[in-house]
């Protein structure tokens, strides 16, 4: 049969995370579940942070954008698969597929950005803590924002220029549950060569130029910290540091696991399942990361409870 452009493929198969139609209930109530919770979870940390005039520091005006960065991730991947679980339906739209790659694009490499931001807030905070509002003033803290959603912007540009340029054959079967750009490149018909060095390319920069500044943050703050004389001050500054620090691992850990897997794996399905770490449960755990072990949170969260009940 004769490739056909992209534009007159009217639907992709999401082919799911299983076949087995017993399986198919039980992962609907789990992955609605786990969607409910991530959307609650993060509109409390919103609502605390914009409510409680005690958070209105950069630490958490960052944090809020986190959530919001969290909820918008899960918003472009869950509910698509929510819809075919429960209609068994496994079809996407040729838009809905296009706007899965392009806000997917947008959203996580926000989040990664908005990560290394935090670092450096961090950074910002344990090694001149005399300095600390000066530096980070609420007009630096709104153009790291800024910046940070125009490059994230341009990424996900760059990905919907990417997949507007592939050809396919009819009745095109994607194995995952959403619509990743690199799946969407192993179905494709068309030569991909250039598609697959310019999508590392992207990656390396924009997933690996943050990685490096956490890092670099991370190695100053460890120094700073080491030379503060009392246990009891190294545990305060260690502790500022612990839930970022925790969510660094997460989403970057899993999301090297996706690579390495997919990598490794001759199993498409495999790097499905490792996804959902970062797609879906990462942003569910992060609420619960940030508000365990920090009384401030956990405070104002009781708060704005509440004042909702």
């Amino acid at each position: 049969m004769e490739p056909q452009n992209l534009t007159h493929v009217s639907e992709f198969l999401l082919l799911g995370l299983s076949d087995d139609l017993d399986l198919q209930p039980l992962l609907f109530d789990l992955f609605l579940s786990v969607y409910l919770v991530t959307l609650i979870g993060n509109l409390l940390i919103i609502l605390a942070v914009s409510s409680d005039s005690h958070l209105h520091t950069p630490m958490y005006f960052f944090l809020s954008n986190l959530s919001l960065a969290d909820i918008s991730i899960s918003t472009t991947t869950v509910p698509q698969m929510l819809v075919n679980l429960q209609t068994h339906n496994k079809s996407i739209t040729y838009a809905g597929c296009l706007a899965q790659v392009t806000f997917f694009s947008l959203f996580a490499c926000l989040e990664s950005l908005l990560l290394a931001v935090m670092a450096y807030d961090r950074l910002a905070a344990i090694c001149h803590p005399l300095h600390y509002l000066v530096i980070m003033n609420p007009r630096l803290c709104g153009l790291l924002v800024l910046v940070s959603l125009s490059i994230s912007f341009l990424t996900s540009q760059l990905h919907y220029w990417m997949m507007s340029q592939l050809t396919f054959c009819a009745d095109v079967e994607i194995p995952h549950f959403f619509c990743d750009l690199s799946q969407l490149l192993g179905v494709a018909c068309s030569d991909t060569s250039t598609n697959n060095i310019l999508t590392h390319f992207i990656g390396t920069i924009f997933g690996g130029i943050p990685l490096l500044g956490i890092l670099y943050s991370y190695t100053q703050i460890i120094s700073s910290i080491l030379r503060v004389s009392s246990s009891g001050g190294k545990y305060k500054a260690f502790s500022t540091c612990g839930s970022h620090l925790l969510v660094v691992c997460l989403f970057y850990g899993t999301g090297l696991g996706v690579y390495l897997s997919s990598a490794i794996s001759s199993c498409p399905r495999k790097g499905a399942m490792a996804s959902v770490m970062y797609t879906v449960v990462t942003p569910m755990l992060n609420p619960f990361i940030y508000s365990l072990r920090n009384k401030d949170i956990k405070s104002a969260l009781w708060k704005t409870i509440r004042s909702i009940a």
